[in-house]
């Protein structure tokens, strides 16, 4: 069974604000305090209804497909691996283009802050796994820590113009350098939760 400090960390690597800040600063450059501060309280209230949503109908779809749990774990490990793989492969491939300005309109603003900025594709697969491992399946634990991750995703977008500042974001880009490699070893830990429950690995001894 996973702990609730290793379930905020799955959660923080994947959803957490260190992969929003780029482009919500990229996004919101030039736009005046307010505006910002309505769109990040809209954007984190999209998220959390959006991300509970999405993560119940997913566990559900899971079951009523009978899907099984080594399936589920062995999957979430395989997307967490593919996209940690990608961050790090990252800085020795040329810059993306900047994020597309975003919509006039507050909710297709709100959106497009949303998905795929605080409600990563890979976060909610792996809040999927979480809540649909029987062992591991509190779902108040594991709803609650997703909110808390939202929360600091919301403290983030409020205080964007600050911790993108030189010093803060030297700080940020080292922990997020950390939390690559952490991913990776989440990924390859999820994989050899799936083998074990497959039988291919035995169980650890108490």
């Amino acid at each position: 069974m996973l702990g609730a400090g290793q379930i905020f960390t799955l959660l923080f690597v994947t959803l957490g604000p260190l992969k929003l800040l780029g482009p919500f600063f990229s996004q919101t450059r030039g736009l005046e305090k307010a505006v910002i501060r309505r769109l990040a309280i809209q954007a984190f209230a999209m998220a959390v209804v959006a991300g509970i949503a999405g993560a119940l109908l997913g566990r559900t779809l899971a079951l009523n497909w009978r899907v099984s749990e080594p399936a589920l774990v062995i999957t979430v490990s395989v997307v967490l691996f593919l996209v940690a793989l990608k961050q790090v492969m990252e800085v020795y491939q040329s810059r993306g283009q900047a994020p597309e300005p975003l919509p006039k309109q507050y909710v297709p603003a709100a959106l497009r802050i949303v998905f795929p900025g605080v409600l990563t594709p890979y976060g909610l697969a792996a809040l999927i796994g979480l809540l649909s491992i029987p062992e591991n399946a509190r779902t108040e634990l594991v709803l609650g820590l997703f909110v808390l991750v939202a929360v600091l995703d919301l403290l983030a977008m409020l205080l964007c113009d600050v911790i993108m500042k030189p010093p803060v974001l030297l700080v940020l880009q080292v922990l997020g350098a950390v939390l690559g490699v952490l991913q990776v070893a989440l990924a390859v830990q999820f994989l050899i939760l799936g083998l074990r429950l497959l039988g291919v690995i035995p169980p650890l001894s108490e």
